[in-house]
Parts: structure tokens; sequence; C-alpha cells
């Protein structure tokens, strides 16, 4: 067991090294929006990377919490849906990828309803600018709560060990991608999207706009927020002209990293939890 989660683990950096290296050069060479100028786009970057490797030191204290121990765990005692029914192979393994996106989809809206966890989750919505590495900008305490709903969504399915080492690859690519700052053709990005979540897809939810916000909240696969009725296509003002961020925290708010972690505690004017979208 100790083999397959030290492997799992150079794994998973491997490919977020690899994918993280991709997305910055494809940035670099064909960006969808203006450069907000080397200063900044360094400082940001910087924080973002040092907000990284805070979470994954936080989660490698916590390891009993991790996805993959949970998948562990429940193969070893039989536990869960999957191991219930005796269900075994590709079809379960696609099925549970399938359900476990579903989840973090779910827990998505869930972070933008409940006003608590907004608090948390809106240090990801108040950057300013859309590139590679707002995927990587979550809060600490978002971070290990994301952790547990996953260990007991595992738990529950009785997920295969395997199929959770894919998925969290699958997820962390996945983020790196949509969050990028990246050029695609309008036919490319329209046929890509009716598989994956494209960057153009995601960039509607980092708008500013409460109702363009409250929409896209789908990481790998798209097809929740068609089905369940928080799709939208294009931004109203189009994807250049296109505010990004938290009108109530400007970008010289967190402009230092200490404030990046400080601001679940920040009490922001016009606060979005004072109004939580309604699930549907």
């Amino acid at each position: 067991m100790n083999a397959i989660n030290e492997y799992e683990a150079w794994v998973r950096l491997g490919c977020f090294i690899g994918v993280l290296s991709a997305m910055l050069v494809w940035e670099w060479l064909s960006p969808k929006r203006s450069d907000p100028g080397t200063k900044t786009r360094w400082r940001r970057r910087g924080q973002h990377i040092a907000l990284t490797a805070v979470n994954t030191l936080i989660l490698r204290l916590l390891p009993g919490v991790a996805a993959v121990k949970a998948a562990m765990l429940a193969q070893e005692q039989q536990w869960g849906l999957l191991n219930t029914l005796g269900w075994r192979g590709m079809g379960a393994g696609l099925f549970t990828l399938l359900l476990l996106d579903l989840a973090i989809y779910l827990q998505h809206r869930a972070f933008h309803a409940v006003p608590v966890l907004w608090r948390l989750h809106r240090l990801h919505h108040s950057d300013a600018d859309f590139d590679t590495t707002t995927a990587l900008r979550f809060h600490p305490i978002e971070i290990v709560l994301s952790m547990l709903i996953k260990f007991a969504v595992v738990l529950a399915l009785g997920a295969p060990v395997w199929v959770v080492i894919v998925f969290e690859v699958l997820l962390n690519a996945s983020a790196l991608f949509n969050h990028g700052n990246v050029r695609l053709s309008t036919q490319i990005d329209r046929w890509l999207r009716l598989a994956v979540v494209t960057p153009d897809m995601h960039r509607v939810h980092h708008s500013v706009l409460p109702q363009e916000t409250d929409s896209n909240f789908g990481f790998n696969f798209p097809w929740w927020d068609r089905l369940l009725g928080t799709y939208r296509a294009q931004p109203e003002a189009g994807h250049l002209a296109m505010e990004i961020g938290l009108k109530e925290f400007p970008r010289d708010r967190t402009r230092r990293f200490v404030d990046l972690l400080a601001q679940p505690f920040y009490t922001a004017k016009a606060d979005k939890p004072d109004t939580p979208s309604t699930i549907n």
C-alpha cells in the first residue's frame, strides 16, 4: 500500500509539472488576453506557487485523509457501493470517474452557495487576472475540506484505487488547462467543449458579473452544467473585454501573500455570501 501511495504521489507530481510547464509555454506563445505585465505576472505566479507549496505540505501532514488512502481502505474492508454490488472492470471504472466528477461539480456549487464556504472559495475568484496559475489559487482550509469530501465520496463508492489515481491526475491537469490564458479557434473550442471544459468555457465562471460567476462550474467534463442548467456559452462582454475577479476585492487588496491567507476573514463590501446563489 505504501508503494502504491508513493507511486501515485510521483505520478501526480510529474503530470502536474509537465502540464503546468506546457501551459506556461502555450500562454507565452499564444495568449488569449493581453498580458498584465511582467512584474505583476510573476508576483501573482509566485504567490500561487507558494499557495500550492503550503497546501501540499498540509496534505502531506494529513495523509490519512487522502483520496487514494480512502480507496485502499475501501478495498481492504470491502466498503462502498461498488464492493457491495461486486462491480469490477472498465465499466465500473468509467462509472466511478463520472460520479467523482459529478461530486466535484456539486461541491463547487456548494462552495458558491453556502456563505461560510464562499468565504474560503472567493480567494480563487479574487484573482483579477486569469491564467493557468489561477488553478493553484485555493485557500488551505478549502483544500483540506475538499480532500475530506473526496475521501467520503471515494469511501461511499468503494472506488477502485487505479480509478482514484486517474481521477486525481485528470482533475489536476484539467484545472491547469481550463484556467489557461490560451488562444483556441472558435471551431476547435466548440468541438472540445463537447467533451472537456475549455479555457473559454471556464473563463466565463471567473467574470465579475454574478450571473456569469454562478455558471460553468465543471472542471473535467462539461455535461453537468448542461444537464443541470448552469451552462453559459459566452460572457456578455466577450472574452477580451470581460472583467475578471471580484469587485469587492480589487487587485491591490491581495498584493501580499499574507493577505491571501487572511482573505476569508475579511468582511468585504457587498460580499457575495449575503446573497448566495440558489442551487437549481
